[in-house]
């Protein structure tokens, strides 16, 4: 009876202990100066299991928010915590850093506008990179690397990977804005926004941000240089941006991974999208 007591309390005792040791943990008020921004910025970040108890290096996901949102939608509304928990603990994902940036503040959105006066994808690569690299055990090559967003976040996904595919090994665009589909239809969402530009401006503004064109310009010795899975609910309003991608690559023989489910534009459908975005990188930071 004293050993079936003493083990009983063990039990007790112990499981508490081991329940929290197999859980991450979500920093979510974080922050950086930034020069090109003028301005400090926020951001979240997900630390895997077992960051605090080994002196281990970590492949890293920068997970991108939606229109909307900030640096705290994926943890808020997206489940980051408990999904990457769960991922990781069934053995489907490898132990990661998830950065998750604020691009809702001073102005929305993850590119340079078009004069080049709010620098914010200069802001990524040269500023919110190098810090979350050097202040975080973060595996710091491309191998180890990856990116994903939804919506805004999405377009953000798809024009980093497709401007910088020497930085990821991997890029997951979620129900993705894909940007301008005409000259024309940049210079529709510039009046919106208040915004002119010279017709030099505007076509180097689209060459950057339309994803189509992005696609069709990969020279052909880096159309593998990515590996890219797309994901976009058969109800999302941005289904045919998404399809017409899908389309050009299949045209240009980029390989890549398009999944159509049932869903719309909604964090129902992201959270569902998360696990196999997390299982889809995990391959990429193996597979080399």
């Amino acid at each position: 009876m004293k050993k079936t007591a003493l083990q009983l309390l063990l039990v007790f005792v112990l499981c508490p202990v081991l329940l929290i040791a197999q859980t991450g943990k979500v920093l979510d008020n974080q922050t950086l100066k930034s020069k090109i921004l003028k301005s400090d910025r926020k951001f979240a970040i997900y630390l895997p299991p077992d960051y605090e108890t080994s002196q281990r290096t970590y492949p890293v996901l920068y997970l991108l928010h939606g229109a909307g949102d900030d640096h705290t939608g994926w943890v808020q509304f997206g489940e980051v915590l408990h999904i990457a928990d769960k991922t990781i603990a069934e053995g489907k994902a490898t132990p990661m850093i998830i950065v998750m940036p604020d691009a809702n503040t001073g102005r929305r959105g993850y590119e340079n506008d078009i004069k080049n006066e709010w620098r914010y994808e200069d802001f990524f690569f040269e500023e919110l990179m190098p810090f979350v690299e050097k202040n975080y055990r973060i595996k710091a090559e491309k191998r180890f690397r990856a990116v994903s967003g939804l919506s805004m976040g999405g377009g953000g996904t798809f024009t980093y990977a497709l401007h910088h595919p020497e930085l990821f090994s991997s890029a997951c665009p979620l129900s993705a804005a894909t940007g301008p589909s005409s000259i024309e239809d940049a210079k529709t969402r510039l009046a919106r926004n208040n915004q002119t530009a010279t017709d030099e401006e505007l076509q180097a503004y689209f060459n950057r941000q339309s994803v189509l064109t992005l696609i069709n310009n990969v020279p052909d010795n880096q159309k593998k240089a990515v590996r890219w899975y797309i994901d976009c609910g058969d109800d999302d309003f941005l289904f045919e941006g998404n399809s017409l991608v899908h389309i050009a690559m299949r045209k240009k023989e980029i390989p890549h991974e398009f999944r159509i489910r049932d869903g719309g534009h909604t964090w129902t459908y992201w959270r569902t999208s998360l696990p196999t975005v997390l299982e889809f990188v995990s391959a990429s930071f193996h597979q080399f």
